[in-house]
């Protein structure tokens, strides 16, 4: 007999009873502790996170939702919502409570006709770009295949496609939506519309995204790929860089960044992706291709599935993971100079210290218009430390730390959602930036209790 060590937030187990009577009715797999598949299925991509729930409800369905949300607000236990993805900062997952796993919901149908896709919160972006790409179409999201649609989409969402055609959020026509009284509800532009805007970029605090309709894109084939240079070429290539992507087209996003060959030497890369005619994208990439000395040019055609994949093994699962982001309105002499000072000291052969230009069609939307504030922010960087040791721990979280510290002087006050690992509710308050006040009446409507907490959590201002 598995332990039914369901703990509700006044202490108390959760009786047995109620724990069979909700099972019984349950549609897809409830897994308790002490179960044979308990710890792999508490598991998730950051393995600097180990928390132990009471109980992981793997839904089948929308109506598992619903149900999983009424059996843990009747029973008062804490809930976390699992994706299909990967989050740094461990909010999939919670100690004691239930962890409403969406990642077996991973249903998608392309709409090739009107160009939208109706998509499911467990799909990673490799498998809606699967779906998508057979007829030739794809959503704006993210830069690694294995990233959930859902936690991406719900924070922003950004991407190889993002100075074309928006952020993920941007391109949402609507959201079904269980919310913490258990109601079933539509979001869009014509039907809840606070909650619409809010959840594009509000982050997982106003309920449980059950489906996703996108707008697609016509997007196949794209000139991506990489090009490496020597680490005493990166102060150079990163003037250069800058001075480049702030001047070229929407269809070209690029990032550069700090990284490691397979070998462990230290090099600087720049990934550029444009979306637009391959002829034109030739002349436009080819100032960037010229410049310096580079060790490999590895531009090519390729279709848009494979560029979405081309970082996945930088990111493998099970890794231990602390990350860190900055936005810096400019990217100055002073600061590169700083990037390059810290990415000599860098602690770890896996981490990576990313520089991505957003602008273009992204920074054409309003600051108010989504809930994801920060329009006019130019470069975002990313910190990305991991390391295989638990024990190795602290000078991979100090040099991280040393990092975000040392960019302080030349950032904005405000931060990418989906980069944050386990921070205050300072940072979290700057994440959401000025649209922090009318979330928090949001949730004051859909979430007053705040039952979604385990999340860059807005806090209500009611009971």
């Amino acid at each position: 007999m598995a332990d039914k060590g369901l703990i509700g937030t006044n202490g108390k187990v959760v009786d047995s009873d109620r724990i069979d009577e909700f099972q019984a009715a349950f549609g897809g797999q409830v897994i308790l502790r002490g179960a044979s598949d308990y710890d792999t299925a508490r598991r998730i991509w950051n393995h600097s996170v180990d928390k132990k729930p009471g109980m992981i409800a793997r839904c089948s369905g929308t109506a598992d939702v619903i149900a999983a949300v009424n059996f843990a607000r009747e029973n008062g236990v804490l809930v976390s919502v699992r994706g299909g993805g990967h989050n740094v900062g461990g909010r999939a997952v919670c100690d004691d409570g239930l962890v409403i796993d969406l990642s077996g919901m991973r249903g998608i149908h392309v709409d090739a006709k009107n160009r939208t896709a109706r998509v499911q919160p467990g799909v990673t972006l490799g498998e809606l770009d699967r779906e998508n790409h057979i007829h030739g179409l794809a959503v704006p999201a993210g830069v690694v295949s294995k990233t959930g649609i859902a936690g991406l989409t719900l924070g922003g969402g950004v991407g190889w496609l993002i100075r074309k055609h928006g952020m993920t959020c941007d391109n949402v026509l609507s959201f079904e939506v269980v919310t913490a009284d258990g109601e079933f509800v539509t979001a869009s532009s014509e039907e809840n519309t606070d909650l619409y805007w809010a959840l594009r970029g509000g982050g997982g605090n106003f309920g449980v995204v059950t489906s996703f309709e996108f707008r697609v894109h016509p997007i196949s084939t794209v000139l991506g790929g990489m090009i490496l240079y020597s680490a005493d070429q990166a102060t150079d290539v990163l003037r250069f860089f800058g001075n480049f992507i702030e001047q070229a087209p929407d269809e070209l996003t690029a990032y550069a960044g700090f990284i490691h060959t397979p070998d462990g030497d230290p090099v600087f890369a720049v990934i550029p992706c444009y979306s637009g005619d391959l002829t034109e994208g030739a002349s436009v990439l080819a100032p960037l291709r010229e410049f310096g000395d580079p060790m490999l040019d590895a531009i090519g055609p390729m279709p848009f599935p494979a560029m979405q994949s081309l970082l996945d093994g930088a990111f493998p699962d099970g890794n231990h993971n602390y990350w860190k982001s900055a936005f810096l309105p400019e990217l100055s002499e002073a600061a590169i100079a700083t990037l390059v000072e810290h990415a000599q000291k860098i602690t770890s052969p896996m981490s990576a210290l990313i520089v991505e230009y957003y602008g273009g069609a992204a920074s054409r939307v309003g600051n108010t218009e989504t809930a994801f504030a920060h329009r006019k922010a130019q470069y975002s960087i990313g910190i990305l430390t991991q390391w295989t040791e638990a024990e190795d721990a602290q000078p991979h979280i100090d040099w991280t730390r040393g990092v975000s510290d040392a960019l302080r002087p030349f950032a904005s006050d405000a931060y990418l959602l989906n980069f944050l690992d386990a921070e205050g509710d300072d940072v979290i308050r700057a994440a959401f930036g000025e649209n922090y006040p009318r979330l928090v009446e949001v949730k004051n409507k859909y979430d007053p209790s705040n039952f979604f907490r385990v999340n860059h959590n807005i806090i209500p201002t009611v009971s």
